[in-house]
């Protein structure tokens, strides 16, 4: 169970990197609003179907997987584990689940590629410096990265009470070894009272961006754009017209606005307004494989699962991650058999509760 290695990570990591890979924003009501809102929905499932051999394959913006699982964009996995993205690239590819690697990762985007067998996308802030962006852009196109993934819902690093508190900032050792060290000195140090992640925040990121600026980014690369941190409908439509590839309904793991809609609750009617114009995935709270279920009867094409993965690296590395990753695919794959549901396909909204679906329509 996802728990086990969830209570050995605990045990490995020092409390700061524990709270700074756990800990949410503001109150922190957002860390379990999403798990809340996935338990509030029950599965109906359906008898005397053929699920005699059930297949969880299925592909997403091209790429073959597994099953609809993908791995969230996380910065420095080198503070679960001294290998970081690239045991977890690794994990991945033996999984056969997509990676999201971070503009923040601690390894570089070439190394974290060799050691992967299975697709890669790359995530991007919006920094001032466009120029750090393109080339970003381009060295991951050049990689074989299959997509560029903008989070668009961190104008500015939300509050964090327990960064704050410990003075969190990314240890010297560690480093964001994609991007100018001169643009990341401000994320290191320990200043008590005070986040350096919020301090590089302040300092790097552009929140002067508009819709009309995504184009400039697709000047950059041919990959697909994706955006991360959509929660609304009419922002689901605002992509669609600008051309994106991809929505990621996000709650940005409970770290950014605090009493927010949990991303489950937004999804059907983000993916009622895309109308099937671009791929949908669930970024929030996923733990079991009965949750990738709920979120494809909810609208969504794939899930990404982030913190689990982490836990597992700290657990056992590569090992751990992949075992994380495996332990979601089968037990989804369970759950096909048990709902009457052979393929990703088969489940629509029909297969949950229907009283507990804000905003869906049937």
């Amino acid at each position: 169970m996802l728990h086990e290695y969830e209570a050995m990570a605990r045990e490995r990591l020092s409390a700061p990197v524990w709270d700074f890979l756990e800990g949410g924003s503001g109150t922190e009501s957002m860390l379990s609003a999403g798990r809340k809102a996935l338990d509030r929905i029950t599965l109906r499932p359906r008898c005397l179907v053929d699920v005699s051999h059930c297949d969880p394959r299925t592909t997403l913006l091209g790429a073959a997987l597994t099953a609809p699982l993908g791995i969230a964009p996380m910065a420095y996995h080198q503070l679960a584990h001294p290998e970081g993205e690239v045991a977890t690239a690794r994990a991945a590819g033996e999984a056969g689940a997509l990676f999201t690697v971070s503009m923040f990762a601690s390894r570089s985007l070439e190394d974290i590629a060799a050691a992967a067998s299975g697709p890669l996308w790359l995530q991007l802030y919006w920094l001032r410096s466009r120029e750090q962006l393109a080339v970003l852009a381009r060295r991951a196109e050049a990689a074989g990265y299959q997509a560029l993934v903008l989070t668009v819902d961190a104008p500015r690093v939300a509050h964090r009470p327990r960064d704050a508190r410990n003075g969190f900032g990314i240890p010297p050792d560690i480093r964001a070894v994609n991007v100018d060290p001169a643009m990341m000195t401000a994320s290191h140090g320990h200043r008590p009272g005070e986040s350096a992640i919020a301090r590089h925040s302040k300092e790097q990121f552009d929140s002067s961006i508009t819709w009309e600026d995504l184009a400039w980014l697709r000047e950059q690369t041919s990959l697909p754009l994706v955006l991360k941190g959509v929660l609304t409908a009419e922002d689901s439509e605002c992509a669609v017209k600008y051309g994106v590839d991809g929505i990621i309904v996000s709650n940005h793991g409970g770290r950014q606005l605090d009493f927010a809609r949990a991303a489950p609750d937004c999804l059907p009617e983000i993916a009622e307004a895309a109308s099937g114009r671009c791929a949908i995935i669930l970024d929030g709270g996923i733990r079991h494989g009965a949750d990738i279920a709920k979120a494809l009867c909810l609208g969504a094409d794939a899930v990404f699962v982030g913190r689990p993965v982490l836990w597992g690296l700290a657990h056992s590395g590569s090992d751990g991650a992949a075992g994380v990753l495996r332990l979601l695919i089968d037990e989804f794959d369970e759950v096909m058999a048990l709902m009457g549901a052979p393929t990703p396909r088969d489940f629509t909204p029909s297969g949950i509760s229907r009283s507990v679906i804000p905003g869906m329509h049937f």
